[in-house]
């Protein structure tokens, strides 16, 4: 009875070390992830504050250029015309804006607009942007093209862009419209602010790629051009 007895105690007090350990194991690996999170956050803002334009871009087929900033627009117009792409794709256009009004808006050249741009008004987001210039650059047969964004926008666009670029070389082309390369983000809320959102955007792309099928790309293409 008294071996019986210390069995019992023992099974009582061998649960209640593992009921014990349990809330520590998941501190601990709370802990843990908390800090890849963050290490992952500063490498990410380094890597996105250190990025600059080319200055040699290489030329390509063509450029595309997410819509999200007046500077995106106006740095994809001078690599065109300066003849480093045959062609030019700005994906993400509001649905009410047409060719002419964004023309008119950059005070681009009539002449350029009509024979080298297209719009697209169907990507809301930059998974759409990656799906709808991967249809543009499918039924044009382009094997490389320029990406302009902003910097920050530039590792998850790049990403999804990797992902539905079918091995199209995407050659990327950092718009900074502030400066943060000397650390200046640690100290400005609004990088911060930005960097951080990116960030768990950048993550959030990332878990999507292991758990998601991959998609074919359609092989219509709407997009809107003036020639």
């Amino acid at each position: 009875m008294k071996g019986q007895m210390a069995d019992l105690g023992g099974s009582s007090a061998g649960r209640g070390a593992r009921r014990r350990a349990l809330p520590r194991a998941a501190f601990w690996a709370a802990g843990g992830l908390a800090l890849a999170f963050a290490l992952g956050f500063g490498l990410f803002s380094s890597h996105v504050s250190a990025m600059m334009a080319p200055s040699a871009q290489r030329d390509a087929d063509a450029i595309i250029v997410l819509t999200g900033g007046q500077s995106r627009i106006d740095a994809a117009l001078d690599l065109l015309k300066s003849g480093k792409g045959k062609r030019l794709l700005i994906s993400g256009v509001n649905p009410v804006a047409g060719l002419e009004d964004l023309r008119r808006a950059t005070g681009g050249d009539k002449s350029l607009f009509a024979c080298c741009v297209d719009i697209d008004h169907a990507a809301l987001d930059t998974i759409g942007n990656a799906e709808e210039s991967a249809k543009w650059m499918q039924a044009n047969a382009y094997g490389s093209v320029i990406l302009v964004t902003n910097n920050y926008h530039m590792p998850r666009s790049m990403l999804e862009m990797g992902r539905m670029g079918n091995g199209v070389e995407i050659l990327p082309y950092p718009v900074v419209n502030t400066r943060i390369d000397r650390g200046e983000w640690l100290t400005k809320p609004d990088a911060l602010r930005v960097l951080f959102t990116e960030y768990t955007k950048y993550i959030a792309a990332l878990v999507r790629g292991l758990v998601d099928t991959p998609r074919p790309v359609p092989r219509e293409v709407d997009t809107a051009s003036a020639g």
